[in-house]
């Protein structure tokens, strides 16, 4: 079974699907591993050291497409790539395949069993798969790194002969997988933080990690089966302003995190609170790209507002993009060795599995997800 590794294209991603490491722990499986030329330059890992792993190196992308029977990557195909993959195919990537419905519908026409990684259940068993989380990890290290770097005082207390420097208040909102980074990251680097988060059940973690957590009543919340927040009514996210607000304004620095999985993002912090921030303080929309928690943040973008900086960058874990590719490189082993039929080397597809079942898309012809058939 040959498993195609693809070199992302989308401008500016660093990343790789499999490093070199990988392809020997695939290699020792009985897959067949050809890599795209060039595949790990933007993260330092050379065609060489992915032969000397037992690869081959295949410079024709469309010619990879056509002969894999496994294709490996990070971000979704360009629908025009879709006609050159091998009918059959097992595709495995971040797909969205909530707001990607051409996509979807042009695998399942090309016969693709497409995995979208967005979609892999939070459960014990499936977290060593889970690329949401290891990626989002990551993300929230990044974005604790680059609002220290652009804000105009340092995070730690300090005490010097010219006097007591107190430490910088760092405000993050959402207390999840990257927000619960973004606190420990911050603590360590000296900052005093507090938290918010809609679901009550991760306070206890928000101040396992030493952070305060803000007390705002919404009345009835809490998260989906998955871990994900629910979607607020907009009496509650009027609320959540409201509470919120006092914090914002007293903060040097305000992480937002918020998201709604397969949803536009809610606007939590309003231009208005922006504008009672102190200039020079800076705020990191890690939602940006899904529509912004901030009202004036541009995704891919800096923008200043009153003196505020906000950061919309987006594609976070890109920024450690080695990092980044070793933990999703090892998401990927994890799922093919999970399935993975030793006596016949090749990956078996067990539509009774409830991981399968949670993230396989299209299949034969179909779209066979019963969440993306809801929702389409």
């Amino acid at each position: 079974m040959q498993i195609g590794v693809l070199k992302e294209a989308f401008p500016g991603e660093n990343r790789v699907s499999v490093t070199p490491d990988t392809v020997k722990k695939l290699a020792k499986l009985g897959a067949e591993l050809v890599v795209e030329a060039a595949l790990g330059e933007g993260s330092g890992f050379e065609d060489q050291e992915y032969v000397d792993a037992g690869a081959a190196v295949a410079s024709n992308r469309s010619d990879l497409l056509a002969k894999s029977d496994i294709i490996l990557r990070i971000r979704k195909p360009e629908t025009d790539e879709i006609g050159h993959l091998k009918q059959g195919c097992i595709h495995i990537s971040y797909l969205d395949p909530f707001n990607e419905g051409d996509l979807v519908d042009a695998l399942a026409k090309q016969g693709i069993s497409a995995i979208s990684l967005e979609m892999i259940p939070r459960t014990t068993l499936s977290q060593k798969m889970d690329a949401l989380s290891s990626q989002a990890n990551l993300a929230g290290y990044v974005a604790v790194m680059m609002a220290a770097n652009r804000l105009n005082r340092i995070l730690p207390m300090m005490m010097t002969p010219a006097g007591t420097l107190k430490p910088a208040k760092v405000f993050v909102i959402g207390a999840g997988v990257a927000g619960l980074q973004a606190i420990a990251t911050a603590k360590r680097l000296g900052a005093k933080v507090t938290a918010f988060d809609t679901r009550p059940v991760v306070a206890e973690q928000v101040r396992s990690v030493g952070a305060k957590f803000l007390e705002i009543d919404l009345g009835e919340t809490g998260q989906t089966k998955d871990g994900y927040a629910k979607e607020l009514t907009p009496e509650q996210v009027e609320k959540q302003r409201q509470g919120q607000k006092a914090a914002i304004a007293e903060s040097d620095v305000v992480i937002t995190t918020a998201q709604v999985f397969g949803r536009k993002a809610p606007v939590l912090v309003t231009r208005d609170m922006v504008e009672v921030m102190q200039p020079g303080s800076v705020i990191v929309d890690m939602a940006a790209e899904t529509g912004g928690n901030v009202e004036g943040s541009v995704a891919g973008e800096e923008t200043v507002v009153n003196g505020v900086t906000i950061i919309g960058q987006g594609n976070w874990s890109n920024n450690v993009s080695r990092d980044a590719s070793q933990m999703y490189s090892s998401n990927l082993y994890n799922m093919l060795n999970e399935f993975w039929d030793k006596e016949n080397k090749s990956f078996a597809l067990d539509r009774e599995n409830d991981i399968i079942k949670g993230c396989l898309i299209t299949h034969a012809g179909a779209v066979v997800n019963e969440t993306i058939k809801r929702r389409s």
